[in-house]
């Protein structure tokens, strides 16, 4: 087995262990309940205006305030992962550029 694909296995086996570590506990503890600012603000405006109704309600409810939590967690995985993949990629461009290509 080549170094390469040694790399690749472990990289696969890492994401599996983050993905599990991630869905796991959410699995197991389905009645997790955490507060956020949403619901401490909800809470403070009943608490000035008693009579007060939303205009508006959310389309999907996830099953578990963690469950929230989580996928603010995979969005700002994601969107650091993009942006660091970029920032890698033209520090390599700038790197392994041909000498014959700066003129």
């Amino acid at each position: 087995m080549n170094r390469l694909t040694k790399n690749v296995i472990g990289v696969v086996l890492a994401l599996a262990v983050v993905v599990a570590l991630c869905v796991l506990p959410l699995m197991l503890n389905k009645e997790s309940e955490f507060g956020g600012a949403d619901g401490a603000a909800g809470d403070v405006v009943l608490e000035i205006q008693e009579d007060f109704e939303p205009w508006a309600e959310p389309m999907w409810s996830p099953p578990g305030g963690e469950t929230e939590s989580l996928l603010f967690c995979v969005q700002a995985a994601l969107g650091s992962g993009v942006f660091f993949f970029g920032v890698g990629y033209l520090a390599a461009m700038k790197k392994y550029k041909p000498k014959d290509a700066a003129k």
